[in-house]
């Protein structure tokens, strides 16, 4: 007993012909290959299915698992709300799926369900499993901000607790891929959409999870994907075994893309403890970076992690470079964690004597200051990435015209309030998109009337 298989499946509402009224047509393919997954699933005759939804109750820290007996959930959303559906849950299953997780030191349970009813990324592949499988139970699990170990390790705990009641257990990994890969599409075009498809594809047509697992984030974020958690933990759901794997479609009509692929699991095989190999290739990763970097990061290192070990403030060393003892400039500090912000603080005109105190208090404040995380940890601070941006004076400028989101930040400006945003982040692709999140930033209205500042920075790593 225990994980017997899982599939990968996208959520488009539009492939129910209640919704699609035609349009699901057009995805025949994926149609057809959802219907091949669950029959492959069916056969397995699972007692119990574990299926983790983007759009379930999700947390920054912790990963939710929607208690009780059975939920309900319609698409009053997409316009159809007669189609409804219904769902029992495996309530002994999520008891001791929680008791898992807690001794594994992952954050994880049934505690403030915001949404008890069924979401769209639950209910899309419920339909296809019930179709073949109309009793059995499940359970639904939410998201997290974690680390992409975190996600693996709750896939982990979810064989563990299979093996612990003796269930037969399928993981459904509800997810679609990227959401930017037509102009035309509802969410535009972004470079990273179809690289990221064909990598995250690929990797799943072989069972290659640690492949998976190393996907770049900033190449998910560009891609604006929604399901590369998900998989991560049906990874961690077959931990350890061999799998035949087989892409069975993929395709990208509407800008999205929608894959579907199957996993057979076979034999205990030690060589596919992907979760561990991930782990020493991350702390290898790390460990090189950080030999690399230069004056401007080990400076903002060292003051964040002198502040988090011992409450003071950080002296300049006396043997600075130059350019960082005689110049005065502006500087933002921004810090990583698995790939995702963890901080960033920064001023966009010099406060501080020198480029190099301002370096000092900025990586401080973005441990410390930053309102959208907690302050960073001392157990945090050997898996931080940084990066110091060092601005040019801020040049105002006429219109949007004179923007480029690659090459220019800029600063926006109306009735005494500021917002800021970095030049080429990850995501952002357009003038547009910039500007919007620099109004949001600051409290703007982004149709009144503002003053607008362009700058550039020499970024270091």
């Amino acid at each position: 007993m225990g994980v017997v298989g899982a599939v990968v499946v996208p959520h488009p509402p539009l492939i129910m012909p209640e919704i699609g009224r035609g349009e699901e047509k057009k995805i025949q393919p994926t149609i057809d290959a959802y219907r091949e997954a669950m029959r492959r699933m069916a056969a397995l005759s699972p007692d119990t299915i574990v299926l983790s939804s983007p759009h379930a109750t999700m947390y920054a820290d912790y990963f939710h698992i929607s208690p009780g007996d059975h939920a309900r959930g319609d698409f009053g959303n997409f316009r159809v709300p007669e189609l409804k559906l219904e769902a029992e849950y495996d309530a002994e299953f999520v008891e001791t799926l929680s008791r898992q997780l807690k001794a594994a030191g992952v954050a994880g349970g049934t505690l403030a369900e915001r949404a008890p009813q069924l979401d769209h990324g639950t209910m899309v592949p419920l339909r296809f499993i019930q179709e073949v499988m109309p009793t059995v139970k499940i359970i639904r699990v939410g998201l997290s901000g974690l680390s992409p170990r975190d996600h693996y390790r709750f896939g982990e705990c979810v064989a563990q607790t299979a093996e612990l009641l003796g269930r037969r257990v399928v993981y459904v990994a509800s997810g679609d891929l990227s959401h930017k890969l037509k102009a035309d599409g509802p969410y535009g075009f972004a470079a990273e959409g179809p690289v990221f498809d064909k990598e995250c594809m690929a990797a799943l047509a072989v069972g290659d999870f640690l492949r998976l697992l190393s996907i770049d984030a900033d190449l998910a974020e560009g891609a604006a994907e929604c399901g590369l958690r998900s998989f991560w933990m049906m990874a961690g759901a077959l931990d350890r075994r061999s799998v035949e794997s087989e892409q069975l479609s993929y395709e990208g009509p509407f800008g999205v893309g929608y894959g579907v692929a199957s996993f057979v699991a076979g034999e205990r095989d030690g060589a596919r403890a992907f979760g561990d190999t991930f782990t020493k290739s991350q702390r290898e990763r790390l460990a090189a970076r950080k030999a690399a970097e230069d004056e401007y990061v080990r400076l903002a290192r060292m003051s964040l992690e002198t502040f988090v070990k011992t409450g003071k403030h950080a002296d300049l060393p006396k043997d600075l470079p130059s350019e960082l003892s005689s110049q005065r400039s502006g500087a933002f500090v921004s810090l990583k964690k698995d790939g995702m912000l963890r901080g960033c603080i920064g001023t966009f005109l010099p406060v501080t004597e020198n480029l190099g105190a301002e370096i000092l208090r900025n990586a401080v404040a973005a441990a410390s200051e930053d309102p959208r995380f907690d302050p960073v940890r001392e157990d945090e601070l050997d898996d931080l990435v940084y990066s110091v941006d060092v601005l040019t004076e801020p040049e105002p400028i006429a219109s949007d015209a004179e923007l480029d989101s690659k090459r220019y930040g800029v600063i926006v400006e109306s009735g005494g309030r500021r917002g800021l945003l970095l030049p080429d982040l990850a995501g952002i692709d357009t003038v547009a998109e910039q500007l919007s999140i620099a109004c949001r930033k600051g409290g703007i209205d982004p149709n009144g009337q503002v003053k607008l500042w362009r700058f550039e920075v020499a970024r270091h790593h």
